[in-house]
């Protein structure tokens, strides 16, 4: 895992973890955005860093490895994270082991729940294979997927695919959709989601609602996964200047 920092140490610290297949760089736009208000930790998760090749080992070891980097460099503080999909899983990862405080954290559309195991290992290939267009891009899938935010996914997408391949989007989904949140610790707790995904991310909602019935739950109009952050950064900087009152 890496850590890139932007802004003034004296600011309040964000933290940013990206979505599986994709790099830091996914948050550039955002962090142009907010590097005067706060000083930005933007998260390399393994096996989808640029540049070098590496391996996705579990959601825990990321998250391990978050706490830790937490621990040393902000003595066990952030005042905010961000996590989007599968940065909000290993968010909740950290949530769930309450060994630094947050206190604010947003998870965007993050999975919480595992899948039936039986569906898990065809899923896995087809995400992989999914991943694997966006490198190599065929007109084929580009008629059967297209969307219009589509490009923005497939620049960051084909950034990473050589260090990690297949592998890393394989091994990923799979822990990711075979672990379950078991409690979840913390102040302010948001969940994001669009609605064109809320067939997926509902069950998510609900579910974390359980656990923990304060979660503030915002639900996106006509966006879909990873939408908001790719279209409208300014959106997303205006709503975590407003949830820190910064």
């Amino acid at each position: 895992m890496t850590f890139k920092t932007y802004g003034n140490k004296e600011n309040p610290s964000l933290l940013l973890i990206p979505g599986l297949g994709v790099s830091y760089e996914i948050f550039l736009p955002l962090i142009g955005l907010l590097q005067d208000k706060f000083h930005i930790i933007a998260v390399g998760i393994d096996g989808f860093l640029l540049g070098e090749e590496s391996r996705f080992t579990s959601v825990d070891d990321q998250a391990s490895q978050a706490i830790n980097y937490a621990k040393k460099q902000f003595d066990g503080h952030l005042d905010v994270a961000y996590g989007l999909s599968l940065g909000g899983k290993i968010l909740s990862r950290m949530l769930e082991r309450n060994e630094i405080v947050i206190d604010h954290a947003i998870m965007d559309a993050a999975p919480l729940l595992p899948l039936p195991k039986w569906l898990v290992g065809p899923l896995r290939y087809y995400q992989s294979f999914n991943v694997w267009t966006c490198y190599h891009w065929t007109g084929f899938w580009r008629f059967v997927f297209h969307s219009h935010y589509f490009d923005v996914l497939l620049d960051e997408c084909k950034k990473v695919w050589p260090y990690g391949k297949g592998k890393a989007v394989r091994d990923g989904y799979k822990d990711v959709y075979t672990n379950k949140l078991e409690s979840i610790y913390g102040a302010d707790i948001h969940f994001w989601y669009g609605t064109k995904e809320a067939l997926v991310a509902k069950p998510q909602v609900d579910y974390l609602l359980t656990l923990h019935p304060d979660t503030h739950v915002e639900v996106f109009k006509g966006m879909n996964h990873g939408q908001l952050l790719a279209d409208y950064p300014e959106e997303v900087a205006r709503r975590i200047i407003s949830t820190t009152n910064v």
